[in-house]
């Protein structure tokens, strides 16, 4: 694995910084998680799978509020065009249309209760944790820092194309229409990315901006790592589960 630290440290050209930053993602992505290998082999009982969906969705509803902190930093009316169509993927016209909807619908197909998941109170504390630290990254650090975090949707239609079929192929109470929060996302993540990743290149004109994109795709990198770390600590292994957190008894 290497150490991204001082990556940048002599300066990189355009094409090298890219090298660099999709390097980030093929070591530290988290389809290289245990706990994501074990869902794509069929491995995770139906508890994890519900923890995975109710806890994942603290990350879903954080999304809007992020890029609006985004927005709000962004000083270019065009950028602030472009970024805005994120929030309404997630939020839809109405708040309930897009795609935090769809994942609700996707922990409520899983047999978890609505009220239960958008109060967020049964998510293990890593979670929150994790979660708020990527709001105020993004709300505190530079708007470059803030969009370089987000380049780790370079690498989601690689997940969900691994996820997806796995999970109908390996859990018979999964459907296409459990997962159909899916089915927009690569899209969507794909016209993202490739806006964020040209607004990073197109700015990191020093050797410190380009090292402050690669860390800030690194710490979104862990963000992510430590979610699923403490799904894998909480529920791969009985008592476990903190004080307060999901159990199946306790979703409805």
């Amino acid at each position: 694995m290497s150490d991204f630290h001082d990556a940048a440290r002599n300066g990189l050209s355009f094409s090298e910084l890219e090298a660099v930053l999709r390097q980030v993602g093929a070591e530290r992505y988290h389809n290289r998680h245990p706990f994501h290998h074990r869902m794509t082999s069929g491995a995770l009982s139906r508890t994890e799978m519900q923890a995975w969906a109710l806890n994942r969705y603290c990350y879903q509803a954080v999304i809007p509020r992020k890029d609006a902190m985004i927005l709000a930093n962004a000083e270019d009316p065009a950028f602030r065009a472009a970024w805005r169509k994120r929030i309404e993927d997630h939020d839809g016209e109405d708040g309930w249309s897009g795609g935090i909807a769809r994942w609700l619908h996707l922990a409520t197909s899983l047999g978890l209760d609505a009220d239960a998941v958008k109060s967020e109170r049964l998510a293990l504390p890593a979670t929150r944790f994790a979660v708020g630290a990527y709001l105020s990254f993004c709300t505190n650090r530079t708007l470059f820092e803030a969009v370089a975090s987000s380049l780790t949707e370079m690498f989601s239609p690689l997940i969900i194309g691994e996820r997806v079929p796995a999970m109908l192929a390996k859990y018979d109470y999964i459907t296409e229409d459990t997962l159909a929060y899916f089915t927009r996302r690569p899209e969507q993540a794909s016209r993202d990315a490739d806006f964020a990743l040209a607004y990073v290149l197109s700015h990191a004109d020093t050797a410190e901006r380009q090292q402050q994109a690669i860390d800030a795709l690194v710490f979104k990198c862990d963000i992510l790592w430590a979610m699923l770390d403490a799904l894998q600590h909480a529920y791969a292994e009985p008592g476990n589960i903190p004080p307060g957190a999901f159990r199946p008894e306790t979703a409805r």
